[in-house]
C-alpha cells in the first residue's frame, strides 16, 4: 500500500525525500545547512528543509544511516526520533558524533538520516490484577543470552 504524504518544501534548492533503492523502508533526509559536529559527543539539531503532514494513524521514525554510524561514528541521538501525526514543523535530526577524536563535517544537502513512515495503532490501557503467563515471563535484559 502506498500513501500520499503531503510535504512542504522549506528550501527549494534541496531534494524531496526519496528512497535510494526500490524496496527500501526509509527515505533519505538531507541537511539544510552545513555544520561541524565536534568529536566525543558533539551534537546538533540539524534541519532538513521539509515539513510533512502525517495522517492520523501514522508516525514517522527518524533512523540513523548505517554508513555514517559505522564509518564516522555519527548517529541519531534519540533513535528512533518520533514524528507524531499532528506535528507540522520542520523535521530536524538530533545527530551526535561518537568518534573520540575526529570532528565530522556535515555538508548542506548531505544525506544524514532516514525516515520510516509506519501505521501505528492507538491503545487503550485496561488495568488488570494479573497478566497472562508466557514462556518468557518477566525475564528481560540479557535473558536470551549474549
Amino acid at each position: 500500500m502506498v500513501i500520499d504524504l503531503p510535504v512542504l518544501r522549506l528550501d527549494p534548492d534541496l531534494p524531496l525525500p526519496a528512497y535510494a533503492k526500490d524496496g527500501d523502508a526509509g527515505v533519505d533526509l538531507v541537511a539544510r545547512e552545513s555544520l561541524t559536529l565536534p568529536p566525543a559527543g558533539g551534537r546538533a539539531l540539524v534541519p532538513t528543509g521539509i515539513a510533512i503532514a502525517l495522517p492520523p494513524g501514522y508516525a514517522g521514525f527518524v533512523q540513523p544511516r548505517s554508513g555514517l554510524a559505522f564509518t564516522h561514528g555519527v548517529t541519531v541521538l534519540n533513535t528512533p526520533g518520533l514524528v507524531d501525526s499532528g506535528y507540522r514543523g520542520e523535521l530536524k535530526v538530533c545527530l551526535i558524533n561518537l568518534d573520540p577524536v575526529a570532528p565530522f563535517e556535515i555538508v548542506r544537502g548531505e544525506r544524514i538520516a532516514q525516515l520510516v513512515v509506519q501505521a501505528v495503532a492507538p491503545v487503550r490501557f485496561l488495568e488488570v490484577d494479573v497478566l497472562d503467563e508466557t514462556e518468557r515471563g518477566d525475564t528481560g535484559f540479557g535473558s536470551s543470552g549474549r
